[in-house]
């Protein structure tokens, strides 16, 4: 089992998590504030990024895919570090504090809050989005070398679009394309509920133009984690780290200090 990540700064570790068709790089705008307090690993889930399908196949569900992550954990000799995830990567990240395994979470709108019909719209959404980067290569680049291009791509992922480079959004939509783990984790996306119960400090965090996971579902984030700190991540999408860099690293930064 190869887990590919990057890592950067020094301190207690904090590992970061994607979600579905994503990798390390969504990331990228908040690594180096939060190297400046931890030693911080973006990972590649396996089957996304540069992480290769494990030898079994891909992990079945939840489950699996945590008791995987538990043993890259042991390997890597990460001891309950803090975690943090956004989508896929926030529930995983629930799952992980749920499962004694991190020492904090903060989850960005996490899955596993839904109705069905709250499921069957985002893979619907999320599925054409990766159809739009079926093109050829030359093609995809050359879409998203402006800014409209870069706007009417990932419109629907975060309110900023804008604001990739045309570098980072060709990389983006590649990964999406790429991922073998797409349609296997897809496929089981449906079933999946979040149940657990973290002892640890848990910020569960919403933006509140998410037009993936809508908004409404952390409400029944709320009911589900009580103990959780919950807040709105005003102006942002499903994916904060690009819209609002400067808040989401505050928001990581004050559940991790909290478990301290």
């Amino acid at each position: 089992m190869r887990i590919a990540y990057e890592r950067r700064g020094s301190g207690t570790p904090l590992v970061l998590i994607h979600g579905i068709g994503h990798h390390w790089r969504a990331w990228e705008p908040v690594l180096d504030r939060l190297a400046e307090s931890h030693d911080v690993i973006a990972i590649d889930l396996p089957g996304f990024g540069c992480s290769p399908v494990p030898d079994g196949g891909m992990p079945d569900g939840m489950g699996p895919t945590v008791a995987l992550l538990r043993r890259w954990l042991a390997r890597e000799g990460l001891d309950r570090p803090h975690v943090a995830g956004n989508s896929l990567g926030g529930a995983i990240a629930l799952e992980l504090a749920a499962a004694g395994l991190a020492a904090s979470a903060t989850a960005f709108a996490p899955a596993g809050f839904w109705r069905r019909w709250h499921v069957a719209y985002a893979l619907t959404v999320l599925n054409t989005l990766r159809w739009g980067t079926m093109l050829p290569s030359p093609l995809v680049r050359a879409h998203l070398s402006a800014r409209t291009g870069r706007s009417l791509a990932f419109g629907m992922l975060m309110r900023h679009p804008g604001r990739l480079t045309a570098e980072r959004a060709t990389a983006d939509a590649l990964a999406m394309r790429d991922a073998p783990g797409f349609r296997p984790v897809a496929r089981t996306a449906a079933a999946y509920r979040y149940r657990g119960t973290p002892t640890v400090p848990v910020t569960v965090a919403w933006g509140d133009r998410d037009r993936i996971l809508l908004p409404a579902q952390a409400a029944t984030a709320r009911r589900a984690l009580p103990h959780a700190t919950h807040i709105t991540l005003p102006h942002c999408g499903h994916v904060p780290m690009s819209d609002n860099p400067t808040l989401v690293t505050t928001t990581i930064l004050s559940t991790t200090t909290t478990a301290l």
